[in-house]
């Protein structure tokens, strides 16, 4: 089943900075103060990074993802990345991530960022969508160590094909 929702910036809807740094912020282990500052320095327009981005069901967030120069990693090098990748669970398998990921390829290949990279153990996911393993590594979180297998996406000329 197909949902309506539309994908918006949030420099594009400052109103939502505060819903949408509480919503991420109830989604991962991250302070919810480290969201206000990063949506802040993006509401800024300085740089085209960081960025944030929501999927809207009505005013309803239903996903959402950001880039930002580093996701929690010691490779500066890896940047910008991909980040707080999130769809809610009753709206999964409806293209929401793939759309999103998608508008967040396209709008930073306009920001003129034709290469993004991305931490995750979520491998075949990402694989479906156009992203390359780009080597394995494990970093340390919370006191424990994790695998992690950075991709990197090559924006390009690439248009991601939703499958979703």
């Amino acid at each position: 089943m197909q949902t309506n929702y539309e994908i918006v910036r949030l420099i594009d809807r400052p109103d939502l900075m505060d819903k949408a740094s509480r919503w991420f912020a109830g989604k991962w282990s991250v302070p919810l103060e480290a969201y206000v500052e990063s949506m802040e320095e993006c509401l800024s327009k300085k740089h085209p990074v960081p960025q944030w981005y929501l999927a809207l069901e009505g005013e309803r967030i239903i996903g959402g993802m950001g880039v930002i120069d580093n996701d929690f990693h010691n490779r500066k090098d890896l940047s910008p990345n991909v980040c707080g990748v999130y769809t809610e669970e009753d709206r999964r398998g409806r293209k929401v991530a793939g759309t999103l990921l998608n508008y967040v390829c396209e709008d930073m290949k306009a920001e003129g960022i034709n290469t993004l990279y991305l931490l995750t153990d979520h491998t075949s996911f990402y694989e479906r969508y156009g992203w390359e393993l780009h080597y394995g590594s494990r970093r340390r979180r919370g006191g424990t160590v994790q695998n992690v297998y950075p991709f990197i996406y090559q924006i390009m000329s690439l248009i991601i094909s939703v499958l979703f």
